[in-house]
Parts: structure tokens; C-alpha cells; sequence
């Protein structure tokens, strides 16, 4: 990633296996310890952040491109793509401040080239990522598994031993 200015980890499976709950318990857990972390998530839907009727929703809708909503708590920044392309991570890496963050986690954007964990959980009986993904060091499974080397085998049920190898492998 060339735009990449702090570490970049992104977090891969299928949807249904617990991407957004595992982050939403390692970031205060990350937090705790003086990590600032930033987010990029993709989605793969046309998503809308305001509602129609409101201010900022006629606005972009009359045509404008940017539209910038702030206020004392946030800052969202909308922006219509004139050609809808897939994203890619490192050009909105671009976009993103990086200047206040020790970290980037990624959910999604799991073809591209750089390091991830693999979610796995063994009711779902899904196929392993990482036979076809050399990015992926670790596999964060709710069973025991046994990883070819150098590949880390994580708990998925201990966030904070997630935590612990996130800020050892990339913080230190």
C-alpha cells in the first residue's frame, strides 16, 4: 500500500462470521492501551449516511459533490462517484487522515494485497482463505486449529489476546 502511512490490518471472511463484533470488541480494547484506530470498512451496497428530507440529502441530491456535514461531535464528507468503479484500498488511503491514528483496521477489501486475519468459525463449515491469500497471518477461529507456519492461530472468543498480537506484531 503506498499511500499506507501507519500499519494496516485488515480483517477477512465470509459475511456472517463475526468481522464487524470482533472489531467493535478489539478497537476499546486497542483504545486501552493508547492505540488511536482508524476504520475503513467497505461495503458492497449503495449506501446512504443521511435521509432523505434532511438538509444535506437535498443538497447532495441538487447536485453537489462534495457535501461536508460537521458539527461539533463529527465530520462526514460524502462524495458521488460520477462512474460507480470498485474501490480500491489504497486510493482511498488517500482520502483518509492518517496523521492522528497508530493503526488502520480494514473489514472488507479481502482480494487485496495486504496483511489480514481470517475470521473462521466451524458451524459455518466455510472453506479457509488462507491456502489462496499470502497476506493472511493469522486465522481467528472459535475451534482449535492446527496452521501451517508462520501462520498464528488466535481465539476468536478472546478479543483481548487479538488485541495483544495486533499491538505486538504491528505496534512495537
Amino acid at each position: 500500500m503506498q499511500n499506507a502511512v501507519v500499519p494496516i490490518l485488515g480483517f477477512a471472511a465470509k459475511s456472517g462470521t463475526g468481522k464487524t463484533t470482533l472489531l467493535t470488541a478489539l478497537i476499546p480494547l486497542l483504545a486501552q492501551h493508547n492505540i488511536r484506530v482508524g476504520l475503513i470498512k467497505h461495503s458492497h451496497h449503495n449506501f446512504e449516511i443521511d435521509k432523505q428530507g434532511k438538509d444535506s440529502y437535498r443538497l447532495r441530491k441538487a447536485g453537489a459533490s462534495p457535501v461536508m456535514l460537521v458539527s461539533s461531535h463529527r465530520r462526514a464528507i460524502i462524495t458521488e462517484f460520477k462512474h460507480p468503479i470498485e474501490p480500491q484500498l489504497d486510493d482511498e488511503l488517500k482520502h483518509f487522515d492518517q496523521t492522528i491514528l497508530d493503526l488502520i483496521l480494514v473489514e472488507g477489501f479481502k482480494n487485496e494485497k495486504f496483511p489480514k486475519i481470517e475470521l473462521s468459525r466451524a458451524c459455518l463449515n466455510q472453506p479457509f482463505l488462507y491456502p489462496n491469500d499470502p497476506e493472511i497471518i493469522a486465522v481467528a477461529s472459535d475451534g482449535l486449529l492446527e496452521l501451517p507456519p508462520p501462520l498464528h492461530a488466535l481465539d476468536l472468543n478472546q478479543p483481548q489476546r487479538i488485541a495483544h498480537f495486533i499491538s505486538h506484531r504491528f505496534l512495537t
